[in-house]
């Protein structure tokens, strides 16, 4: 008789020790889950940060695309209307430029 009841106090002091190690074990489930509903929150506020520079952009890009339509659209009237002195102008006057820019930046 001593040993059954030796063995269900064994069995209880068992029980007891796995009780415990499943609460802190749950709490440490539960820091987990708490630590990962923080970054996924924060990942979130990140993209629709992202989100909005993204249509910013597209923003700008759209205008600076119709800023260069438009420029692209005088230069190609310009060509057509037989000045073709001017262009040789615009042309040389670039190559000048050109020509100044490498001269500083090669004796730097």
């Amino acid at each position: 008789m001593r040993r059954s009841h030796a063995s269900e106090s064994y069995t209880g002091h068992n029980r007891n020790t796995v009780d415990d190690e499943n609460e802190h074990l749950t709490d440490e489930l539960g820091n987990k889950i708490s630590a990962l509903k923080s970054l996924t929150i924060d990942i979130g506020h990140e993209v629709r940060a992202q989100n909005q520079m993204l249509r910013e952009m597209d923003d700008d890009f759209d205008s600076t695309s119709g800023f260069l339509s438009t420029t692209m659209g005088r230069v190609v009237k310009l060509a057509k209307a037989g000045h073709n002195r001017y262009i040789l102008y615009l042309l040389l006057f670039s190559f000048f430029v050109f020509f100044v820019i490498y001269i500083i930046l090669k004796f730097q």
